[in-house]
């Protein structure tokens, strides 16, 4: 089952099951009661994701599944993104898939995004 996050009728990010639940568990790992996903400036295709952990909240952060906060500032780089965690034989990691994305580097987490 998918969680959807809406910001004033437009889907902000959908979190798949694999994702929330791995989000709870590096949350109870790292003993805080958010994870943060940003964006930044920087990787291979010009942005990249940003992971953070935290107990508070501030005024401008989206709540989403109440875990994951997200900076409204960065609300334009991630409208519309499915966030996903695969666990493979080789390793396990999030997946993104980004519609506000126009290039991605091959490592999946460095993306341009669409002028």
């Amino acid at each position: 089952m998918e969680r959807k996050r809406r910001l004033f009728g437009v889907q902000m990010i959908t979190i798949t099951d694999n994702a929330l639940n791995h989000l709870n568990t590096l949350s109870e790992k790292h003993d805080k009661k958010y994870v943060r996903l940003s964006v930044k400036g920087g990787g291979c295709a010009g942005f990249g994701y940003d992971w953070t952990f935290g107990d508070e909240k501030t005024k401008d952060d989206i709540l989403v599944n109440e875990i994951l906060l997200i900076d409204r500032i960065n609300e334009l780089y991630i409208r519309g993104l499915t966030l996903d965690y695969k666990e493979e034989i080789f390793g396990s990691q999030f997946s993104f898939d980004n519609p506000q994305a126009s290039t991605s580097c091959g490592c999946g987490t460095s993306f341009s995004v669409k002028v």
